[in-house]
């Protein structure tokens, strides 16, 4: 009794629609944790201008502006591979709702 033989798509055989929403979805999501990464690392109680004054502040300043700094360079590293692609798709599906929810939540 023989398995029968199962093979992954060929590369390049992506549907345009797939390849177009898994994107849209990658970059909504991206978007979303950067503006949540923004809103949650503004100063608590002060301005931007004085959050030098406090230590605990600038550290926030200072690491979430390093994360949204990531967050916007990571828009631009697209997947290289199909199965990246078909991933972001699934992912986005859950992600992209989720990250809306919670910017909603946080602003």
């Amino acid at each position: 009794m023989s398995l029968p033989e199962t093979r992954m798509p060929a590369s390049g055989d992506v549907p345009a629609w797939l390849r177009f929403a898994s994107l849209t979805m990658r970059t909504l999501f991206i978007i979303s944790l950067t503006v949540a990464a923004f809103r949650v690392s503004l100063p608590q109680s002060e301005t931007i201008s004085t959050a030098y004054d406090t230590p605990g502040d600038l550290v926030r300043l200072a690491l979430g502006f390093a994360v949204c700094l990531w967050l916007l360079i990571q828009i631009f590293h697209i997947p290289h591979d199909d199965d990246g692609l078909r991933i972001w798709f699934y992912l986005g599906l859950a992600a992209v709702p989720f990250t809306l929810v919670c910017l909603a939540y946080v602003w």
